[in-house]
């Protein structure tokens, strides 16, 4: 649907300007006029502001997300308290305080009021609401439930948050540490290295092998860096390129889940982020194939979401889920024998529930095991560098030391 930027007179004379999405320039005035306003310029905007590789990107924001989880919970409480969609919306306009989200809020009531649902007014907008909203929504409207779908999204978004939390604490500071480490090897090379070591050969002595060999590192790094950060430069691209590819990204998302120990904790929030969405949009009513397909668009995992197509095949085949996501070795095999005795019993929702959360419990101890293990061999390795370099330019000194002494 395109968006159209707008200059309008309200009906004090003020003159407004802002954006709008509609189905033609003619809907859009109308869905203006709703609003009381005379638009006197209208004009397309080829890329609408909230589509788009960088907008899908920055759903990641914590910000935003809790920007979300709020609205749905406001949402949620008015709906159930028998507000009218529009004034509800309304009111969640004049509160928020990101006016673009206020904004992009103001097109979906717009929208609502020219007669659509809510959730085609929310799919306009991928960077913010992405498709397991929209689907929870849309089953929340035709079944006439959408104060408690909105209710299973605010618990759901919340879940969400604390997880990725948890495996962000983890990987966060071993990630400073990392940098941090190559500030301090490249300032050394770069500044200290070459000035000490001009001191150091100015005597006309034999240098120990040592220190020639850090004067030659020292040299590349001041003499090639451009040719450094061009290698890095295509090293990223090719790195782009390959990801791209089907077959690229496999391999790559099966890589990152064999690296040790961070391996484990990726994998682990794979899963919990598959068993707790599959079991919120169960909940809501979407039926399992249904669901399966959203779950595996937003996975994270090419791995994992080939598992999950695998297994909606099977389910519309009339076989088991469990079996193909066992095959992904993403779900181990307590997991997929869980999901293998809901599927028996008929209680697979609370049986994913029930995963989800066992698996959030033992993130905890993920990540106290990861920071026990990465933050040790970092500073070691920082340590083994550093004193490599110390090694290099004391060496050369002690020996004129004890040349002068003889």
């Amino acid at each position: 649907m395109p968006t159209f930027e707008y200059i309008a007179l309200d009906t004090k004379g003020a003159k407004n300007r802002g954006s709008i999405t509609a189905e033609s320039a003619a809907a859009a005035r109308r869905l203006l006029r709703n609003r009381r306003l005379h638009a006197t310029q209208l004009r397309p905007v080829k890329e609408a502001s909230h589509t788009g590789r960088w907008e899908w990107g920055r759903l990641l924001s914590t910000r935003r997300r809790r920007t979300i989880l709020e609205f749905t919970r406001q949402l949620s409480t008015m709906i159930k308290a028998d507000v009218k969609l529009t004034e509800g919306l309304s009111v969640l306009i004049s509160q928020t305080g990101d006016p673009k989200f206020a904004q992009i809020l103001q097109n979906i009531r717009d929208q609502v009021m020219a007669g659509e649902s809510l959730a085609e007014g929310l799919k306009e907008y991928p960077g913010w609401f992405d498709p397991i909203y929209v689907s929870m929504i849309r089953v929340g409207e035709a079944t006439g439930n959408l104060g408690r779908s909105l209710t299973l999204l605010a618990d759901y978004i919340s879940k969400k948050l604390r997880l990725e939390s948890k495996i962000k604490s983890a990987l966060v500071y071993p990630a400073i540490l990392i940098i941090v480490c190559v500030l301090v090897v490249t300032f050394l090379l770069t500044f200290v290295v070459p000035n000490v070591t001009k001191i150091i050969t100015s005597s006309g002595r034999e240098l120990p092998a040592v220190t020639r060999l850090l004067i030659n590192v020292s040299h590349f790094f001041t003499g090639y860096w451009w040719i450094i950060l061009i290698v890095l430069g295509l090293g990223w691209w090719l790195f782009k390129r390959i990801l791209a590819t089907r077959k690229g990204r496999m391999a790559f998302d099966r890589f990152i889940l064999k690296i040790p120990v961070t391996g484990e904790l990726m994998r682990q929030g794979i899963v919990a982020r598959f068993t707790s969405t599959l079991a919120a949009l169960i909940r809501s009513g979407l039926p399992m194939a249904d669901s399966l397909q959203t779950v595996a668009e937003v996975t994270g995992n090419a791995v994992m979401a080939h598992a999950v197509r695998q297994a909606r095949e099977r389910i519309i085949a009339g076989a088991d889920v469990a079996t193909p996501l066992r095959e992904s070795k993403v779900v181990g095999p307590a997991v997929a024998h869980m999901i293998t005795v809901g599927e028996k019993t008929g209680e697979l929702e609370s049986m994913l529930i029930t995963v989800a959360e066992s698996i959030e419990e033992s993130t905890d101890i993920s990540v106290q095991r990861l920071s026990s293990v990465i933050e040790p061999i970092i500073i070691i390795i920082m340590a083994i560098i550093v004193g490599f370099i110390v090694l290099a330019i004391m060496l050369p000194i002690f020996q004129a030391t004890d040349i002068s002494n003889l």
